[in-house]
C-alpha cells in the first residue's frame, strides 16, 4: 500500500493568474497595482510592532491584508488575518507571541515583496517583448 501526503500543497506566494484576473489581464496595471502593494508594504510593515498597542498592529495586518489580496498574495493574506485576529483577542496577547506572530508577517512579506518584484520585472519585460 503506497502512502500519499494529502496535505495540500503550499500557496504560492503571489498567484500571477489571480493578479492578471483582478486586473483584467492588463500588464500595465498589474505593475502598478504591484508598485502600490509595495508602497503600502512599507508604510503599513513600520506599524507591525509588538510593542505598540495590539490594535495599532491588528489595524496594519488587516491593510496588509486587503493589500495582499490585491495582488494574489493569499499565504500573506491569511497570515495578516491570523495576525489581526490575534491583535483583537482579549485578553491581548503576550509580547513574546505577538513578537514571534510580527516576526512570521514580516518574514513572509519580505518574501512576498521578492515575489512581487519579480513578478513586476517579468511582467515589464514580457510587455516589452510584446511591444518590440
Amino acid at each position: 500500500m503506497q502512502m500519499t501526503d494529502e496535505s495540500p500543497a503550499p500557496l504560492a506566494l503571489l498567484d500571477r493568474a489571480q493578479l492578471r484576473a483582478m486586473t483584467g489581464n492588463d500588464t500595465a496595471l498589474a505593475v502598478e497595482v504591484i508598485e502600490i502593494f509595495r508602497q503600502q508594504a512599507e508604510i503599513w510593515s513600520r506599524l507591525l510592532d509588538p510593542r505598540a498597542e495590539p490594535s495599532q498592529w491588528a489595524d496594519a495586518a488587516h491593510t496588509l491584508k486587503g493589500a495582499s489580496l490585491s495582488i494574489g498574495a493569499v499565504r500573506l493574506a491569511s497570515l495578516c488575518g491570523r495576525a489581526e485576529r490575534m491583535g483583537r483577542d482579549e485578553p491581548p496577547p503576550s509580547l513574546t507571541a505577538a513578537a514571534v506572530m510580527l516576526g512570521d508577517v514580516k518574514d513572509l512579506l519580505g518574501e512576498t515583496l521578492e515575489a512581487a518584484a519579480k513578478t513586476s520585472y517579468d511582467f515589464t519585460l514580457a510587455a516589452s517583448r510584446k511591444a518590440s
